[in-house]
């Protein structure tokens, strides 16, 4: 449960800012997907947790590394 709390606190924390100018400029979905989705993916595969030393990718045995932005951009998400 703590580890979800954080989770959320860390993406409220990092989308804050997008988040006040998203109610200053109208609320469009899809203006709002790929921050989103960016603060997701950094979380879940790139951050490395700094007790564990582990990306929460690896504590779900989906990868043997962190990966990178590069990483990223480079994955192929259409087979």
């Amino acid at each position: 449960m703590q580890r979800l709390e954080r989770t959320n606190g860390c993406l409220r924390q990092q989308t804050g800012r997008w988040h006040r100018r998203q109610n200053k400029f109208g609320k469009v979905w899809e203006q709002t997907k790929v921050p989103l989705r960016l603060v997701i993916t950094y979380f879940n595969w790139i951050w490395v947790h700094s007790r564990l030393g582990t990306t929460a990718a690896q504590r779900a045995d989906l990868t043997a590394e962190p990966w990178t932005w590069l990483d990223i951009a480079v994955y192929s998400t259409l087979s």
